[in-house]
């Protein structure tokens, strides 16, 4: 599979059609714009904590990954002429304590395409890349006020274990099973 040149089409819930493609280092304009586009709320529940802007590194670090150790993926949709990112996948590979290959993932749609389905296209392409790459299983960690991507996690039929950690809920899906 060649993961830097990834790139299906398909609808949203909505009917809009979106195309899921491996992030460039061409995105950063369309990266900021994305980001700029972002409620407060949203920019929290992915990173954490509040940022007004993304650093020049943190965009560097956003679009420029190697496909083998990271792999980043964008929703993108067609706006006149225009591409607009409105949403984001990322894993990145590590091994466990248990020596296990694993990858943490984590998303960001944006709010007017939330409840599309986006964030569940996303996860089920990068599975298919990870599975492709050797990955059995993936991580996230989720901030338990964010249920709609416990739920996302939840209805994506792979066995799925969590455990809280203070204020964070660590979710384990195993790809493999």
């Amino acid at each position: 599979m060649d993961v830097r040149n990834y790139a299906v089409e398909e609808p949203l819930k909505n009917g809009l059609l979106v195309t899921v493609r491996a992030i460039r280092p061409d995105d950063k304009s369309r990266i900021v714009a994305a980001f700029e586009a972002l409620e407060p709320q949203s920019i929290y529940t992915r990173f954490f904590q509040y940022k007004q802007a993304l650093s020049k590194a943190e965009l560097q670090r956003a679009t420029e990954v190697d496909f083998e150790n990271e792999v980043a993926l964008v929703a993108t949709i067609q706006q006149g002429t225009r591409e607009t990112i409105i949403g984001s996948a990322r894993s990145i590979v590590y091994m466990t304590p248990e020596a296990v290959r694993s990858a943490e993932i984590a998303f960001i749609v944006e709010e007017d395409y939330q409840g599309q389905g986006l964030a569940s296209h996303l996860l089920r392409h990068l599975t298919r890349i990870a599975r492709e790459q050797g990955v059995p299983q993936f991580t996230a960690d989720v901030l338990p006020g964010n249920p709609a991507m416990l739920a996302v996690f939840s209805r994506c039929g792979w066995p799925m274990t969590t455990k809280r950690r203070g204020d964070i809920v660590q979710v384990i899906l195993k790809l493999d099973e």
